[in-house]
């Protein structure tokens, strides 16, 4: 699915040049758990928003089902980014004044389906996801799991092929945290490919394959 050739990544401060990425060679196949681990600046969300085309390389090539994207216009990976990639950040990134069904229906407007469908299939994913007596609530009316719970179901909304999750767990406490990698390992058994950032030791060890790095490079993986 996904084949980073000699990624880099460097960013400009001032009269310093700062590598967050160095020479990073990855292959992630379809339907594979995948979990990012390393120390506090070793370039781990880099990586994951590089994969997710939210950022582009310095260096490099990113090949998506054998396509290279990596210089492609930013209409095109914007419109990639919809269709394949569903995303889970740490802060939940809802928007405060929509409701959990219209924070979920929001990317479906962007891909051009029809007001009911879109309200239909949100009205699906929430219920998945434990979530149906939400649907009207804000995100201030919610806890941080329902939260990160809407954030998932807003994630799957355009069916992708891949999550792309950054510390989905880190702004929680362990039972909730423990309920959103349930979560992530049910879509893993259904299909969905998941690429999830993680600075915990354990909940990495719970996925099928384990990438470490370390000041932007990579050092091996645990089986």
């Amino acid at each position: 699915m996904i084949t980073l050739e000699s990624i880099d990544k460097k960013y400009n401060l001032g009269q310093m040049t700062v590598t967050a990425l160095d020479e990073v060679s990855l292959t992630i196949g379809e339907g594979e758990y995948v979990a990012i681990m390393g120390p506090s600046g070793s370039g781990k969300s880099t990586l994951l928003n590089i994969i997710g085309i939210l950022d582009n390389p310095t260096g490099g090539r990113y090949l998506l089902e054998g396509h290279n994207i990596t210089n492609l216009p930013d209409k095109e990976r914007a419109r990639i980014r919809n269709k394949h990639f569903g995303f889970v950040f740490q802060s939940f990134n809802l928007f405060p004044e929509l409701s959990a069904m219209e924070n979920v229906m929001l990317p479906m407007s962007y891909a051009g389906v029809s007001f009911s469908q879109r309200k239909a299939r949100a009205a699906e994913l929430l219920d998945w996801i434990g979530l149906s007596h939400r649907l009207h609530h804000l995100p201030t009316m919610m806890s941080g799991g329902e939260q990160q719970r809407v954030a998932i179901a807003r994630a799957l909304a355009n069916e992708p092929d891949l999550i792309l999750a950054d510390e989905p767990t880190g702004n929680l406490p362990t039972e909730k945290g423990e309920e959103i990698l349930q979560t992530l390992e049910d879509l893993n058994k259904q299909g969905v490919t998941i690429v999830m950032v993680t600075h915990n030791d354990a909940q990495a060890r719970r996925a099928k394959r384990l990438i470490q790095l370390q000041d932007g490079k990579l050092h091996g993986e645990v089986a």
